[in-house]
């Protein structure tokens, strides 16, 4: 069981990007009290946890009513992860975040950031969605499901933690301490989403 939590952990945090979100976080709020950021911290996260639950529990059941078999669901997710990963290398996803952060603080009728983008996209997005319901998918028995569903809750609190502390962890590890840390992860990601759809493409043929 601590193998699959290690597993699921490690595969949850690299998508849902605590440390990339966090300075994204710290600039679309720059203009709120300390409070207000708080406030709009634990929304964010709440919103997103009560999403990730329901596509967990429910996930396959939905791909069943779309008749979508699971093993094209891994293959599908693991392309996309890939993607993701391939973003990650060559700094592409932290780009598109800055830009959507630096439209959201130009506009100044948009104070409460903590639905969009904070929550959807960034934290529950179709990556932590589709990684989600696929370590879900292949947790067998209610207990590698519990392992999996106490994983992702690790990852959102340490998500939590850093939204909160979001502008002196932003200080303490600087642009390029980050950059570094988002490559090392996107390979890590990158062999993650290899391994999917080689399982996918095992269970299909």
């Amino acid at each position: 069981m601590m193998a699959l939590f290690i597993s699921a952990f490690v595969t949850l945090f690299v998508v849902i990007d605590p440390p990339g979100c966090a300075p994204i976080y710290a600039s679309v709020t720059t203009g709120a009290s300390a409070q207000q950021r708080r406030a709009m911290a634990l929304r964010a996260v709440g919103i997103a946890t009560a999403i990730l639950i329901v596509f967990a529990l429910w996930g396959k059941q939905l791909l069943g009513t779309l008749g979508i078999q699971l093993d094209s669901f891994r293959i599908a997710g693991g392309i996309m992860l890939f993607l993701i990963a391939m973003d990650m290398v060559f700094e592409k996803r932290t780009e598109r975040r800055e830009e959507r952060a630096q439209k959201i603080a130009e506009t100044p009728e948009v104070e409460d950031v903590s639905v969009f983008p904070m929550a959807m996209p960034m934290i529950a997005g179709p990556g932590s969605i589709a990684t989600v319901m696929l370590l879900m998918a292949r947790a067998d028995g209610l207990q590698e499901r519990l392992t999996v569903m106490a994983a992702m809750f690790a990852v959102l609190a340490i998500m939590l933690g850093a939204l909160l502390a979001a502008g002196p962890l932003m200080n303490l590890l600087g642009k390029k301490i980050e950059a570094v840390i988002t490559r090392l992860l996107g390979v890590l990601l990158a062999a993650l989403a290899a391994q999917f759809v080689i399982d996918g493409l095992k269970a299909s043929f």
